[in-house]
């Protein structure tokens, strides 16, 4: 298959390229980095990320910022930072690609553990991960014959704890391997309309 792994340079998108390119052809996808460049809090890079790569397989979506602060510092502003950024910018990357489908595919995005297991400081993150396990439940309905949605959730990878592992006290932290497995669960297998929990 041809997978295009948006996303790819962070932790998580190299769990997903660890275990997918064992047996596809992953393009890889980042802002910064990859073969091909996108920032998917604009529709239009978004566009031409997929006239560059041409037709697909799968689409899988690592990508996506919110802002971290205690609830009474947030605002308006911070919280469409999630909105904004990891919701719509995974959506978008669903709703253009559909466009471009000739046939079978899976679109596979990346929320998180907050919305399920809270910590002080994310809830604009635990907002986004709600809303995206949401879209993909819903969409999954009204998805072309053989096309598939899913969202992968992880908790906090072993490989971030150096940089994000304060903000997760008490939480297990999950073994990158674990979640390549997940991703390649959405995509080689026949689920729909899945959050698929990694913890």
């Amino acid at each position: 298959m041809k997978i295009i792994l948006v996303g790819a340079s962070g932790d998580v998108g190299q769990a997903a390229f660890g275990e997918l390119s064992q047996r596809h052809d992953v393009v890889r996808v980042g802002c910064k980095s990859g073969e091909v460049r996108a920032d998917i809090s604009d529709p239009s890079s978004i566009e031409a990320m997929y006239e560059k790569v041409g037709d697909f397989d799968a689409v899988v979506s690592a990508a996506g910022d919110a802002h971290f602060a205690p609830l009474s510092e947030q605002t308006d502003l911070t919280l469409k930072v999630g909105l904004e950024s990891k919701v719509m910018g995974q959506v978008n990357l669903v709703l253009l690609g559909l466009k471009r489908l000739a046939g079978k595919a899976s679109f596979t995005l990346t929320s998180g553990v907050l919305d399920r297991d809270p910590v002080v400081a994310g809830t604009g993150a635990a907002l986004a991960n709600g809303a995206l396990a949401g879209f993909a439940k819903s969409a999954a309905i009204e998805m072309p014959p053989g096309v598939r949605i899913n969202v992968v959730s992880p908790g906090l990878l072993n490989v971030s704890e150096g940089r994000y592992g304060a903000l997760f006290p008490g939480h297990e932290r999950v073994p990158s391997e674990q979640v390549g497995r997940a991703f390649a669960k959405c995509i080689e297998g026949t689920i729909n309309g899945q959050v698929v929990i990694v913890e």
